[in-house]
């Protein structure tokens, strides 16, 4: 059978287009040869999702309207729980409940991942699941986020995709570029040391 994501996402529609515009023959061998689960978190997803602080999250109202949103909080936030299980802590936020009462109606959600400094992104599908309550979600909750809790939040992930890196413009945050401003900082103060030493040295020729 196909990869799930490409199963899921592979509408005739798709293919059609696919045909017209004349990648069809090459997504045809992807769909062979390609892994034949596509939903499992291995350990190259588990090490990618836990690393993120964030993630672009689309749900679809009743009025059949998509709704995206991103959910950030601290490095960690967004937890692996088995192989094709997420969860995370609901934080209190604007109090609108827009992803919220659309998942009432549909549970699926799609969700996009970003690693903006190495130019790496993965795509998820997924149907969420709450347990209402702070207490619900206290094994989920990472000390260090904003607000408190409202709810867990549990995805059962139905299909991942690792996509093409074309277009990401690398984007990198304080953290991660705190190491390279250290040396950089470091290498200043030692030139300035170095001039400092050098004029004292010609003065007193």
């Amino acid at each position: 059978m196909p990869r799930a994501f490409n199963q899921l996402m592979f509408t005739p529609a798709v293919l059609a287009h696919q045909e017209r515009l004349g990648s069809a023959k090459a997504y045809a061998k992807f769909l062979a040869d390609g892994p034949q689960s596509g939903h499992l978190i291995g350990p190259a997803e588990k090490a990618f999702i836990e690393a993120r602080d964030g993630f672009y999250q689309s749900t679809v109202s009743e009025t059949g309207w998509p709704y995206v949103q991103y959910r950030g909080g601290p490095v960690g936030f967004l937890k692996v729980l088995g192989e094709s299980t997420l969860g995370y802590a609901d934080l209190s936020g604007n109090r609108q409940y827009i992803s919220r009462g659309n998942l009432d109606g549909n549970d699926r959600v799609a969700m996009i991942l970003m690693d903006y400094a190495n130019q790496r992104r993965l795509k998820i599908l997924g149907r969420v699941s709450f347990t209402e309550g702070e207490q619900a979600a206290a094994s989920l909750f990472i000390e260090g986020s904003e607000t408190q809790p409202e709810r867990a939040a549990i995805i059962k992930v139905e299909a991942l995709d690792w996509n093409c890196p074309a277009h990401i413009t690398p984007r990198y945050t304080e953290a991660e570029l705190r190491p390279h401003l250290n040396q950089l900082g470091l290498e200043i103060a030692q030139l300035k040391a170095e001039n400092e030493r050098l004029k004292a040295e010609l003065a007193g020729q």
